[in-house]
């Protein structure tokens, strides 16, 4: 496989684990944004706060917290402090989004890497004539 061909794969391979770097975290976004609107529901039933209702301190729980980077939703106590809100977001939403930006940039300079190599093999070769 010549260098020009695998610059090109990695190329792709890079755009493809940023697409879906980007549909993952918009995953995590919709769960983050349904905890949101249940938690703003207000009515009956709306204390403490559905999504932080599984924590052992549930009955302290005053208001609520939303991270963007990484994604959480963190339920805020009265005497200060906070935890997170189980079952809110799925375990692996952050690990694969970073997992795969960090691909994607990975596989992105390594073609760039490659794609300087052969253009200086081509300039060297190119000086010897």
């Amino acid at each position: 496989m010549s260098v020009r061909k695998l610059a090109s794969r990695l190329r792709g391979v890079a755009a493809l684990a940023g697409a879906l770097a980007v549909a993952m975290y918009v995953w995590g976004l919709l769960h983050l944004l349904g905890a949101v609107l249940e938690a703003e529901d207000g009515g009956a039933g709306s204390a403490p706060l559905p999504p932080c209702r599984s924590g052992e301190q549930a009955a302290q729980v005053v208001d609520y917290s939303v991270g963007f980077l990484p994604l959480s939703f963190e339920c805020e106590l009265t005497g200060g402090g906070g935890y997170e809100a189980a079952d809110v977001l799925p375990g692996y939403v952050n690990p694969v989004a970073v997992g795969l930006a960090l691909a994607g940039v990975g596989c992105a300079v390594a073609s760039g890497y490659l794609t300087e190599l052969r253009l200086r093999a081509g300039a060297r070769e190119g000086e010897g004539r």
